[in-house]
């Protein structure tokens, strides 16, 4: 990493319309060691974004190599921290998603053997095929999936899907049901809520689907279109009570989905998210006529 510098001094500061400001031994990010007092004194009224400034005179002025540590006035070598977070499972040939629907079949269409009677010499190419339900993965429920009258994956604008501010709820263990009370204190306006519930361990099982399954309630639901989310997901097998109790029930998807909130059910990966200061992207394919399909969700972090 090339050199970096600093500088060390005393400045006092007099404003056009009076008063003053003196600092001892501040600190400031600097271009180089031969920075002048009068690029110093900008760099230090940028720095601490300062009006009305007459006059800076730097005083004690020493230049120390040591690593930048931000500021308005020198850029760093090093950009601030970036990582993608995957919080969508694997489709692979014959998985369970949801127990008793089947599994996706994973075929080849165009082999590559196949397909060099078709190409010049040293070409080949590889086509599947996959035959699957909506329902399987990660996927998304737009509000044709539960409302006749509501839009299709085509109808569901962008700004709902992809580069949304995010916010995770985490569940507290052994908690079923996720209300109205537990989602007071988060700020959900315009945001991606996602529910942490840890569910997604038992992804694949038998246990995946057992009655106890984390939830979304009804009251809970209607409360986060209230307070404006933008989507809702969770790491769950449902964002809706699966338990035979509730006779099929599904006052979490009704309510979400009329009020055009798409909903990303079977997330993973939550746990590997800070609470807030990201950004939620799960886009599926504009299909005509469809209400439900897989995506690809994923988080940018910093």
């Amino acid at each position: 990493m090339a050199e970096q510098y600093r500088a060390q001094f005393d400045a006092e500061v007099t404003f056009a319309n009076g008063g003053g400001l003196r600092t001892e031994g501040f600190r400031l990010d600097v271009p180089g060691r031969d920075v002048t007092d009068d690029e110093l004194a900008a760099l230090f009224v940028r720095h601490l974004g300062l009006l009305m400034v007459a006059e800076v005179r730097i005083d004690r002025r020493t230049i120390i190599e040591e690593p930048h540590k931000g500021g308005r006035g020198v850029a760093t070598d090093t950009p601030p921290a970036r990582r993608l977070v995957e919080l969508s499972h694997a489709i692979t040939d014959g998985m369970t998603t949801l127990p008793g629907w089947p599994g996706p079949r994973i075929t080849d269409w165009l082999t590559r053997e196949a397909s060099r009677a078709k190409y010049a010499p040293g070409t080949e190419f590889h086509v599947a095929g996959i035959d699957m339900i909506a329902n399987t993965g990660t996927y998304l429920d737009a509000p044709s999936h539960r409302w006749a009258d509501g839009p299709d994956l085509t109808g569901v604008p962008l700004d709902r899907l992809a580069d949304l501010p995010g916010i995770v709820v985490r569940v507290p263990a052994g908690t079923r049901a996720v209300d109205r009370l537990m989602l007071a204190p988060y700020d959900v306006a315009g945001r991606a809520v996602l529910l942490h519930t840890g569910w997604d361990a038992h992804f694949g099982t038998d246990r995946y689907g057992a009655p106890e399954a984390p939830y979304l309630t009804g009251d809970g639901a209607r409360a986060l279109v209230e307070a404006g989310a933008a989507l809702v997901g969770i790491d769950s097998i449902n964002i809706d009570d699966m338990s035979p109790a509730t006779r099929g029930e599904r006052p979490a998807h009704s309510a979400l989905l009329a009020a055009g909130v798409p909903i990303v059910e079977h997330l993973t990966g939550l746990d590997a998210l800070p609470p807030t200061g990201f950004r939620f992207t799960a886009a599926p394919p504009r299909v005509a006529g469809m209400g439900t399909f897989p995506v690809r969700a994923f988080a940018v972090v910093g």
